[in-house]
């Protein structure tokens, strides 16, 4: 994708490993778990949330129009 590759992402991983202490590691990665799947969710990548919402949407609608 980038041209990263195994000595690349170590050395990225110990200039964090510096940087922030290990301490701090595993709640950055939290962090950044989270921000990966909000844009994936933000983005649409998951087509079963999606489609299981607009079948609920559709169905409310439904209900909606029923009642009247």
């Amino acid at each position: 994708m980038f041209g990263l590759g195994m000595p690349e992402l170590i050395l990225i991983l110990v200039i964090v490993l510096v940087i922030f202490g290990a301490k701090n590691l595993p709640d950055i990665g939290k962090a950044f778990g989270k921000t990966i799947s909000e844009f994936r969710n933000a983005t649409g990548s998951e087509p079963e949330k999606s489609d299981q919402a607009k079948k609920e949407i559709s169905s409310a609608e439904k209900d909606r129009e029923s009642r009247k």
